[in-house]
């Protein structure tokens, strides 16, 4: 169910990403295929990684060598980025020979790593916070300080998020639990203080309208999209949001426009394949045969879900808006093949799992 939910995902990626793009990239490229074929390009090259990773023993991933190699390769690649130019006042891309991916997109995956495999070695003393808490959170400030330079502030969250979930489900007592929350939640307040952008989205969030052509105009258009698209959809190629009236229809905002096509059945649909993905995720992380494969498991999966929650409540006007993709669905290389790893790394998971458990 997991795999082909997955397959689901990707065939309605391809499919809408022309969809929502069509338009724009004739406009842009004078071609209608241009994001088309980048992102079946995209789609193949992960199906691929994803059908040899689960074939991998996830055990590999444990090994020091392993982990301090895609460390180091992450840090390297975030330090990195600052030689590019920005794109759209952010520089989060390695380009080459036209080519860009987002180390960001990596260190998820790294975090998740590192901490699954210290934990694992760890955890029977995971309320003491020189021995098993100190180093997992060295490393998730180091590398969410680059993150949120680039500036990327909802990645850095959601690393932030992930390594939680794991530390949690490691046995952290509530106590500090609730301590780190309350850390956190001053220095999120302040990053949001910092920079005028991040206060104004808050504030737009609370009433698009009182700005409906400036800062609101993004969040209005989404709501447009999805009101507009009722029970059926207006039909496949037939949405009207997207021609240039909301921003980013192929990335960030591309569950607007299959809401607006497919309607709520098709939303629902692409809701659903979530759902699943989330539910057999955490089952393989409840029936994994270690310590390490449960928390692996568990952060993929909260990875996954997490960032597809945020995405769909920003387009529905749930959440503030943040420039974050539909994992395995908007348009983007690093997104989609660092999902699609996880996948398969999940898929390894699985045929480990205690029988019976």
């Amino acid at each position: 169910m997991l795999f082909w939910s997955t397959l689901t995902l990707l065939a309605a990626s391809v499919v809408m990403v022309y969809s929502a793009s069509a338009v724009q990239s004739l406009s842009k490229y004078e071609s209608s295929s241009h994001f088309l074929l980048r992102q079946l390009a995209w789609a193949v090259i992960g199906l691929v990684l994803m059908l040899g990773i689960m074939r991998v023993d996830y055990h590999e991933y444990r090994r020091p060598i392993v982990i301090w190699s895609l460390l180091t390769v992450v840090v390297i690649g975030l330090l990195g980025v600052f030689l590019f130019k920005p794109t759209n006042h952010a520089q989060r891309w390695l380009s080459f020979a036209g080519v860009s991916v987002q180390p960001s997109e990596l260190a998820k995956l790294a975090a998740i790593l590192f901490t699954a495999a210290l934990l694992e070695r760890r955890m029977h003393r995971i309320n003491e916070i020189g021995y098993a808490l100190a180093p997992i959170g060295l490393v998730t400030l180091v590398l969410t300080a680059l993150i949120v330079k680039e500036p990327d502030f909802g990645t850095s969250v959601m690393i932030v998020l992930v390594v939680i979930a794991i530390v949690f489900a490691a046995g952290l007592h509530y106590r500090y639990l609730f301590g780190v929350m309350l850390m956190l939640l001053p220095a999120a307040m302040f990053l949001v203080m910092y920079k005028s952008y991040r206060l104004k989205r808050m504030l737009i969030f609370l009433d698009p309208w009182q700005d409906p052509m400036g800062d609101g105009f993004q969040p209005i258009q989404s709501l447009l999209a999805v009101g507009s698209g009722g029970a059926f959809g207006k039909g496949l190629m037939a949405g009207v949001q997207k021609l240039f009236y909301l921003p980013e229809p192929h990335t960030d905002f591309i569950y607007a426009v299959i809401s607006e096509e497919l309607g709520l059945i098709g939303a629902t649909a692409i809701l659903v394949c979530f759902a699943v993905i989330t539910w057999r995720g955490l089952r393989i992380a409840s029936r994994a045969e270690d310590s390490f494969g449960a928390f692996v498991a568990l952060g993929l999966t909260t990875m996954i879900a997490v960032q597809a929650f945020v995405n769909m409540s920003v387009v529905l006007g749930l959440l503030p808006t943040k420039g974050m993709p539909l994992p395995l669905v908007s348009a983007g290389g690093s997104s989609m093949l660092v999902n699609l790893l996880g996948i398969g790394v999940l898929l390894n998971v699985s045929q480990h799992q205690v029988s019976g458990a």
